[in-house]
């Protein structure tokens, strides 16, 4: 049973490489192929897909909810104003929705962050004449940069802070400096690797300058009452912190109520809900369950504690890298939730230890950078992608490899020089 888990585990991690079949056919068949050899059972099937209704709701309800904002033209709108305010340098540019994007994804869910800011880069880089890739992939690795400097800017945050007892103004002072010195090396990477590529002629630039944003405008009565209902989404999620009415519940009663307003049917909303997107979350849960099972990641856990047990500078750090590694496998939020019942038992043995609380520090580091190593390791990845598929700019795991791996290991190295100086 262990050998045929692993070996499926290994297809479907070749057919997304290779790109042999659609990824969401790749993890759903993985999933019913361990359910129908008996790694798991429907039961189990049920109650995990169950307990990430939470993630799988709150994609369905944001998407509906974008595609109404952008029946407004209010994206094309932002996009010219922006190019406008960095006078059409595409650097300049770059930057800009970096920092935009990694600080909504530090207030709001990054989930949510890129599937507002995504089309906004693509529609630019296409008025530019520039290939999407860098500008997608800048904001995808902000995203998941942002949401490490506060509890809730990602959900790993949320398990992490809730396992172990973290406030928010404890996430803001610890890792925080590490998410903007992240943030630094990141737009550093992009303009080594990118900017000499980036070129734009003075007459693209002088036409983007003429251009008259009022004019993409389609439906102002809409974009109003858009403004309202996403405002209040907004403060729904950040209110959600004391009345836990939940992300899901928020994001689906706005895009249910903003629906009715601009009578739209059943149909046109569920035709821009990106479904591919879904299921392949839907597989992916249902592999992660299996390898849960198998007991794979309780194995490597034990290990862990026995080659660290006695040297918490040890255990700090190769809990970081550990859980970076397994986050861009499993994906940040099964990594947090496994690495925290790790990091509950290995406690005790560092119990007389000042700064034990550096061993939750290291896994919120390894989570959310690690977010960056592969197209799996963060739900805002696979969003992102597939927004960017839909707007024709395919991006193919090895693509994601290179640049992400990249990135992943220079804010890893950052992180770990970080704590070393801090708490060790």
């Amino acid at each position: 049973m262990l050998y045929a888990g692993i070996l499926i585990f290994i297809a479907v991690f070749y057919c997304i490489i290779t790109e042999k079949i659609p990824n969401a056919w790749a993890t759903m068949a993985g999933g019913l192929l361990m359910t129908m050899i008996g790694i798991i059972n429907q039961e189990e099937v049920l109650e995990t897909v169950y307990n990430r209704l939470e993630i799988l709701f709150l994609l369905v309800g944001m998407m509906m909810i974008v595609l109404l904002v952008s029946e407004t033209g209010v994206f094309q709108w932002f996009a010219i104003k922006v190019a406008q305010l960095v006078r059409g340098e595409p650097f300049k540019l770059i930057i800009l929705l970096a920092c935009v994007t990694a600080l909504c994804s530090a207030f709001l869910d990054n989930v949510t962050t890129i599937l507002l800011m995504a089309p906004v880069s693509i529609l630019l880089a296409k008025q530019l004449k520039l290939d999407p890739f860098p500008f997608v992939i800048t904001e995808v690795m902000s995203a998941n940069i942002g949401g490490l400097a506060t509890l809730i800017g990602d959900p790993t945050q949320l398990i992490i802070g809730a396992e172990g007892k973290l406030t928010f103004n404890e996430f803001l002072v610890n890792t925080a400096p590490v998410a903007i010195l992240s943030m630094i090396s990141l737009l550093a990477t992009v303009y080594f690797m990118y900017a000499k590529n980036m070129k734009v002629s003075n007459e693209l630039k002088a036409k983007i300058m003429e251009l008259d944003s009022s004019r993409s405008l389609k439906d102002i009565k809409l974009l109003k009452q858009s403004i309202v209902i996403f405002s209040l989404v907004i403060i729904g999620f950040i209110l959600n912190n004391f009345v836990d009415k939940g992300l899901a519940m928020i994001a689906l009663s706005g895009a249910v109520c903003l629906s009715l307003i601009a009578k739209k049917s059943p149909k046109e909303m569920f035709e821009g809900v990106e479904w591919e997107t879904l299921f392949f979350f839907i597989g992916l849960f249902m592999m992660i369950k299996g390898i849960e099972n198998l007991e794979i990641i309780k194995f490597i856990g034990d290990k862990m504690i026995t080659i660290t047990e006695g040297h918490f500078g040890g255990a700090v750090l190769s809990t970081m890298w550990i859980s970076a590694l397994f986050t861009s496998v499993i994906g940040n939020v099964a990594n947090a939730a496994t690495f925290s019942k790790i990091i509950n038992i290995m406690t005790p043995s560092f119990a007389g230890v000042a700064g034990v609380k550096a061993l939750w520090w290291a896994l919120s580091f390894g989570s959310c950078l690690g977010g960056n190593l592969s197209l799996l390791g963060s739900a805002t990845n696979v969003v992102a992608v597939g927004a960017a598929d839909k707007a024709g700019c395919k991006i193919n795991f090895v693509q994601f490899l290179k640049f992400g791996g990249i990135i992943a290991i220079e804010n890893l190295i950052i992180a770990s020089v970080y704590i070393y100086f801090r708490y060790l």
